[in-house]
């Protein structure tokens, strides 16, 4: 899986994070998420899913490779 993120409408939530800390950051002077692990271990799929599918600006995406 690749994680994928659309910073032109994340909307700084940060909830991304509460759920995969590993594999989302954040960037405090642009105020946008940032993708730490773009190709998360399979292990993380649910952690990363949960926080695709609690995004409020629906910013984030997961794409299969």
């Amino acid at each position: 899986m690749r994680v994928v993120a659309d910073t032109t409408i994340c909307q700084g939530h940060q909830l991304c994070q509460g759920e995969a800390p590993d594999v989302f950051g954040f960037d405090e002077e642009k105020d946008v998420v940032v993708v730490l692990d773009e190709h998360p271990d399979e292990s993380r799929r649910k952690d990363v899913a949960t926080a695709v599918k609690y995004c409020p600006a629906f910013a984030l995406s997961i794409e299969e490779d």
